[in-house]
C-alpha cells in the first residue's frame, strides 16, 4: 500500500500538487487520470521520487519515503517495477538481454539463474520463443509485453506504469491491461497507473484518482463512475458521444428501474 499525505509541490511561484491525499491499495489497480496539465505526472514522478514534494508525506506500506535517507529511499527503489510511456526498450540488445538488465544490476543471482528467472518472465506475458529477438523486429504490443516482463523481473512491491497504452490500437491496449490487471492480482502488488486511456478507467479501473489543477477531486472504482454527481470528472470521462452515450443508456436504465419499484 502506498498512502499520500497531504502532497503539495510548488516549482517557483506555481503550485501544480495542492494538498493530495489518497490511499493505493495493495492488489489492486489503481489509476491516476485527468486532463493534460492536471499535474497527474507531476504526482507519479513525486511517487517514485524523481522529484520531492515540498511538503507532505509519500508512505510506502508506512515507511516515509520522503523523510529516508538517501540509502533507504534506493532500497525502496530497489522494490519498485516501472512500465514507462514508450516501452524505453535497449535497441542494441535482445529480449531476453532486455529483461535480464535490471537482474544483472540489482540482483546477486548467478548468470544461469538470471536468465531462467527472464525466461519465466517473458513465459508470463505470452512471449516465449522470443528471447534472442531484438526490440526492431516486435510490434509496439509486443515491446510494452517486453517491458512488463522487465518491470516484474525483480519481483516488486510497486508497479508504475506510465501511459502503458500509449501508441497501441484498442485490440493491443485490452490485452496489455488485462495482463497489468492479473499479474497486479497474482503478484498482489500496488499498482498505479498514470492513464488518459477511459477503455482502461472503465475496464480495470479497481481504485481511480482524479486530479482536477492540482487538487483531488475525486476517488473511486470504475463501477461508481456511473452514478457519479461530479461535475469535472463527468466533463472529462464523458467527453466523446461513445461515453455520453453509455452514460446516458446507464441513466435510462437507472430510472426504468426507479420507476418499476415505485409501481411495485
Amino acid at each position: 500500500m502506498i498512502e499520500l499525505r497531504d502532497i503539495h509541490k510548488r516549482f517557483d511561484d506555481k503550485e501544480v500538487l495542492r494538498g493530495i491525499s489518497a490511499v493505493f491499495e495493495k492488489g489492486k489497480t489503481n489509476l491516476i487520470i485527468g486532463q493534460s496539465g492536471s499535474g497527474k505526472t507531476v504526482l507519479m514522478k513525486n511517487i517514485v521520487g524523481l522529484l520531492t514534494p515540498t511538503s507532505g508525506q509519500i508512505l510506502y506500506d508506512g515507511r516515509d519515503f520522503v523523510g529516508m535517507t538517501k540509502h533507504d529511499r534506493v532500497m525502496v527503489r530497489r522494490e519498485m517495477g516501472m512500465i514507462f510511456q514508450s516501452a524505453a526498450l535497449f535497441d542494441s540488445i535482445s529480449v531476453l538481454e532486455n529483461v535480464m538488465f535490471p537482474l544483472d544490476m540489482f540482483s546477486d543471482m548467478n548468470e544461469a539463474d538470471r536468465i531462467s528467472r527472464a525466461k519465466e518472465c517473458l513465459d508470463r506475458v505470452n512471449l516465449k520463443g522470443a528471447e534472442m529477438k531484438m526490440p526492431g523486429e516486435l510490434s509496439g504490443g509486443m515491446q510494452k509485453r517486453v517491458a512488463i516482463a522487465r518491470a516484474i523481473a525483480l519481483n516488486p512491491k510497486y508497479l508504475f506504469c506510465d501511459e502503458p497504452n500509449s501508441g497501441l490500437d484498442p485490440k493491443t491496449s485490452l490485452v496489455i491491461d488485462e495482463l497489468i490487471s492479473s499479474i497486479t492480482h497474482e503478484y498482489g502488488m500496488t499498482t498505479i497507473i498514470n492513464t488518459h486511456d477511459m477503455n482502461s478507467v472503465m475496464g480495470i479501473g479497481e481504485n481511480i484518482i482524479f486530479i482536477h489543477k492540482g487538487y483531488k477531486e475525486w476517488q473511486g472504482a470504475s463501477a461508481d463512475i456511473m452514478s457519479s454527481t461530479n461535475e469535472r470528472l463527468n466533463s472529462f470521462i464523458f467527453a466523446s458521444d461513445l461515453f455520453r452515450k453509455i452514460k446516458d443508456a446507464h441513466d435510462q436504465e437507472e430510472n426504468e428501474a426507479i420507476k418499476q419499484k415505485t409501481t411495485i
